[in-house]
């Protein structure tokens, strides 16, 4: 019973982890989406509790990394590129939290 009950807390625990996003690149991308990428002001992502309404909806269109690293980057529509304004490793980051928040 108590092996059981300790297989059961491991396992929870190692669930919950996988939920927290524990890793430093997620950590740095959500800080950069809240702050110096100031995403939060435009999209909406519940991982970031943000629920702006200007640009797409991040939980629902779940984009992948490669298109937010080329959308950051870039820019697209009224997005402006982020090439200038963010380093390359900070694009990487927040293009690994965007892709990463919603699962």
């Amino acid at each position: 019973m108590i092996l059981k009950k300790n297989i059961l807390i491991l396992l929870l625990f190692f669930y919950l982890s996988g939920i927290s996003h524990g890793d430093e690149i997620f950590e740095k991308g959500k800080e950069i989406f809240l702050n110096d990428g100031n995403c939060a002001s435009c999209h909406s992502l519940s991982d970031a509790k943000s629920i702006a309404t200007i640009g797409p909806n991040l939980d629902e269109i779940r984009p992948s990394l490669e298109k937010v690293l080329a959308t950051v980057t870039n820019g697209i529509g009224v997005m402006p590129a982020y090439q200038d304004i963010l380093t390359k490793e900070e694009i990487e980051a927040v293009a690994h939290y965007v892709s990463k928040a919603f699962n």
